[in-house]
């Protein structure tokens, strides 16, 4: 039995995602909010003066992307603690550990998700946003992993798009980074 080196999920923290509800509107509310800014902030001096990778969306797609997987990582959170209250033999308690393993990831990829708007667009910290990223990605997919194994695939379906797109934007993030890396970009806006 995998031991967690994480202590029991408060149950607050089980509270928000036990109603589908909260489960989805949480992070969609959230990612409203980290997302506020960015639309003056994509139209100002600074960002247009950067260089982005090939491959880069319209901005069009942003807002209708993020809302959708937002959804369904909040759906995948429901689902977890789901399976989590469902568990009652001492056999489970492999299932248990990893959920609430899970869960501490889930709740911490959300705090890295909400700052990385902050990192980029309000303090234009492109390096340090680029480890956010990387930090929020690995974080992600590993917590993915743990749903993936206490549910048997059921997280999966909504929480692969997430992982997909944050290796997306990890990349769009590292070839940004790269691009304007030791160039004099315009700071005020």
């Amino acid at each position: 039995m995998p031991k967690s080196y994480l202590p029991d999920i408060p149950s607050l923290l089980l509270a928000i995602p036990r109603n589908p509800i909260t489960a989805i509107g949480i992070p969609v509310v959230f990612g409203m909010m980290s997302g506020s800014s960015t639309g003056k902030a994509v139209r100002g001096k600074w960002y247009k003066s950067l260089r982005f990778p090939p491959g880069r969306p319209p901005e069009v797609a942003f807002p209708f992307v993020w809302s959708t997987l937002y959804a369904g990582m909040g759906y995948a959170s429901y689902i977890a603690v789901h399976n989590y209250d469902s568990l009652s033999s001492r056999s489970a308690d492999r299932d248990r550990a990893l959920i609430s393993t899970g869960l501490w990831l889930y709740y911490g990829q959300l705090a890295l998700n909400f700052s990385w708007s902050t990192l980029f667009f309000s303090k234009k910290k492109i390096g340090v946003a680029l480890i956010d990223s990387i930090t929020l990605t690995s974080m992600s997919i590993y917590m993915t992993k743990l749903f993936h194994n206490a549910t048997d695939g059921a997280t999966t379906w909504f929480l692969g798009p997430y992982c997909a797109w944050l290796l997306y934007a990890t990349y769009l993030q590292t070839g940004t980074w790269w691009l304007n890396r030791g160039r004099n970009i315009a700071r005020e806006d």
